[in-house]
């Protein structure tokens, strides 16, 4: 069970004075009546809302965040900020500030989109290793995001640790959503020929001209990089997905002479297939066939011993 969703099922129960089982069961048969084309942390939003229980405005831990929320309060800790950038898109240009927001439960990407927000970062008000409390929030694709209604100030509240590494919810296939970036835990059921292309070595665009010496729309004729995309399906009992690997992802599946020579990958794939391992990545549409594909932004071996500690302290 997801630990954020397990959280905001023990919120609803100690706001509602009902039992956890309850909660739960409503949220099931909530899932059950939309022939489960919501997730469970949807489903429990909905119960939620159902029984006169609001988030808005209440302070939460970013452990306790969920795609949809919105009016959210959270104080953190920004231990990653990043350059201010322009953008020019479908007509619309602008500036985009975000960081990494840290407590004690969790972290989270923060985008702000609001002038008056983003001179903060530019003045240096507002920097790195600061204790910040943002309100009216909206939480969508895994990162909270604040606009002109949304207030971000500096707090005096003190944050003895908070959590640094990033941090990817576990999610059963079946329940993914286009935009999230989440971790699953699947077997290794089909293994495809990898395809080879090109890249700029300057800016790592894609290149055309199908040699080693191609054309690269911005830095002229380049002496390329061979790069490499794998593509696997994955079972996690639940649904299966296709995903896609690059090849800093493959090398930790397959070495680059394996992946080149056809024998040896087909030997290597052999031994793969049936694997299960832990996937880490984005959802993302396939816009020409119309569905999800996961994008693997890391991979980790499942650690048996682990596991079974977890499921214990459960």
């Amino acid at each position: 069970m997801l630990k954020n969703y397990s959280q905001l099922v023990e919120r609803i129960a100690r706001s509602s004075g009902l039992s956890i089982e309850d909660i739960e069961r409503r949220i099931e048969a909530k899932r059950a009546k939309l022939s489960g084309l919501i997730s469970k942390e949807g489903a429990a939003q909905v119960v939620a809302s159902e029984l006169g229980i609001s988030f808005d405005k209440e302070k939460m831990k970013i452990a306790e965040l969920l795609n949809g929320m919105k009016r959210v309060t959270v104080v953190g800790r920004i231990i990653e900020m990043f350059p201010v950038r322009e953008y020019n898109k479908n007509g619309r240009q602008g500036k985009i500030g975000s960081f990494i927001l840290a407590d004690e439960t969790g972290n989270i990407r923060t985008v702000l989109w609001d002038t008056n927000h983003i001179m903060l970062i530019e003045q240096g008000k507002i920097k790195n290793n600061d204790t910040v409390e943002i309100t009216n929030a909206s939480v969508r694709n895994e990162e909270l995001h604040l606009t002109g209604f949304s207030d971000i100030k500096l707090s005096n509240e003190v944050l003895e640790t908070v959590k640094t590494e990033k941090i990817l919810r576990e999610k059963k296939i079946l329940d993914l959503r286009q935009g999230e970036n989440v971790q699953i835990r699947a077997v290794i059921v089909q293994m495809f020929e990898p395809r080879f292309f090109t890249v700029c070595p300057a800016c790592g665009k894609k290149m055309g001209g199908g040699g080693e010496i191609g054309e690269c729309q911005e830095h002229g004729k380049v002496v390329g990089e061979k790069r490499a995309l794998l593509s696997l399906v994955l079972d996690d009992g639940t649904e299966t997905i296709r995903a896609v690997l690059f090849s800093e992802q493959i090398e930790k599946l397959i070495s680059k002479e394996e992946l080149e020579n056809s024998d040896l990958f087909i030997k290597k794939r052999e031994e793969i297939l049936g694997k299960e391992m832990f996937f880490l990545g984005q959802v993302r549409k396939n816009r020409i066939y119309d569905n999800l594909e996961f994008f693997v932004a890391d991979i980790k071996e499942v650690d048996i011993d682990k596991l079974i500690e977890e499921l214990e302290k459960e």
